[in-house]
């Protein structure tokens, strides 16, 4: 966006080109500041400021801050630096949060609405049928596995999880037609997952990947999720994928959910005052 907006300076009024140097000047500022400090800095009128963001091809200056906000979180300052031994808690505070804030808005871009709604259908036919839905995962995977166990459980779902390899080989020998199996993986090439996807797919269990492209993992299900992040491992760096996984768990799980409709209603109350009553007072 950045570079467009560069682009096309030569071809604005004069007037014009000066918001757009005060954009790429400093873009975090230009996305939160209010209309009359960003015609006072560009030294030009209000309606010029707006006039320019419908040059660039926007419904105007809230469309173009929206667009320039994710932009920016997308690309450049701290983004692509890794935390350092020098940094202060403030500067490690803002790389770790961009860094996560890119990862969504990288998904929210990139994400196949149609690889969502098959995983959600496949996932309410189980509910509806009172089938199986197995979570794997290892590490930090598992952790994932073990919440999204959590969030469907809640639904009313037969939902188990497991992060041992061969518990996952054992549990998804059992699994038939009707069930499905969420193997979660951000390299995709852990060998105990992919020989659990290799065997409940031939159970007949419909088996959903939530894992990197390309990866051997991604092509050995029958859905795969994209979950593209790849993490850094000379030094710290924050598990960012990890937090990936968890948003697309929450995607399916509410997707479910509606799905589902009013008669969950009944049970997610009485789950709720129940653990209300368990609660110290």
């Amino acid at each position: 966006m950045l570079e467009r907006i560069k682009a096309s300076l030569p071809s604005l009024a004069p007037a014009e080109q000066r918001v757009g140097k005060l954009v790429l000047a400093d873009p975090r500022a230009f996305a939160n500041l209010p209309v009359t400090e960003l015609a006072d800095r560009s030294h030009v009128s209000k309606p010029t400021v707006v006039r320019f963001c419908r040059s660039m091809g926007y419904d105007g200056l809230s469309d173009f801050k929206l667009k320039l906000a994710g932009s920016v979180s997308e690309g450049v300052p701290f983004i692509h630096r890794s935390v350092d031994v020098d940094d202060k808690t403030s500067d490690i505070a803002v790389k770790v949060i961009d860094n996560t804030v890119a990862a969504f808005l990288k998904y929210r871009n990139d994400a196949s609405s149609f690889a969502l709604e098959h995983a959600a259908q496949a996932l309410a036919a189980t509910q509806k049928t009172n089938r199986r839905i197995e979570f794997y995962g290892v590490g930090n995977s598992g952790i994932v596995a073990q919440d999204a166990q959590h969030k469907f459980f809640r639904l009313g779902v037969n939902a188990i999880a497991y992060s041992d390899g061969h518990m996952q080989v054992m549990s998804a020998s059992m699994l038939k037609p009707g069930d499905c199996a969420v193997i979660i993986s951000n390299s995709g090439r852990t060998r105990d997952l992919m020989d659990a996807c290799d065997i409940a797919k031939k159970q007949g269990a419909t088996t959903i990947v939530i894992t990197a492209s390309g990866s051997p993992l991604a092509s050995a299900g029958h859905i795969h999720l994209t979950a593209d992040h790849p993490e850094g491992y000379d030094k710290y760096s924050p598990m960012v994928s990890r937090l990936l996984h968890l948003l697309i768990i929450d995607i399916l799980a509410t997707t479910v959910a509606l799905r589902i409709g009013e008669e969950l209603q009944p049970n997610l109350r009485d789950m709720k005052n129940n653990l209300r009553s368990k609660r110290y007072t």
